[in-house]
């Protein structure tokens, strides 16, 4: 959702969106939420997150991955503690949603 809701917000900056441990596939409540919005995730496909994309990036936005996450000194990491949309209703995802939108508002402010 957080790649999604920033190539929405902006073309300035790029986003990927990987995962520790990456689903088969992306949450239908999740597909149901950003289409609300009408950002077609359906065919989507997570991936792993691996080192180079940590080295790629100049802010690296983590969700709660802890010491699964690839460390690259001199990065900036922010951690966004935010639950897992995994299998959540279709009303607290948009929740979820809703709060990596405003968080991902603060951070662009700040850059």
């Amino acid at each position: 959702m957080a790649e999604a809701l920033l190539r929405r917000k902006t073309q300035e900056h790029e986003a990927r969106s990987a995962g520790t441990r990456p689903a088969h596939a992306v949450h239908a409540n999740v597909v149901a939420a950003m289409d609300e919005l009408g950002v077609d995730l359906a065919e989507a496909a997570p991936r792993r997150l691996e080192s180079d994309d940590a080295e790629w990036a100049d802010v690296v936005v983590t969700m709660g991955c802890g010491d699964e996450c690839p460390y690259v000194p001199g990065a900036r990491y922010v951690d966004w503690e935010l639950e897992d949309p995994a299998d959540r209703p279709l009303d607290e995802v948009r929740r979820i949603r809703e709060e990596i939108d405003r968080r991902l508002d603060s951070l662009l402010a700040e850059l």
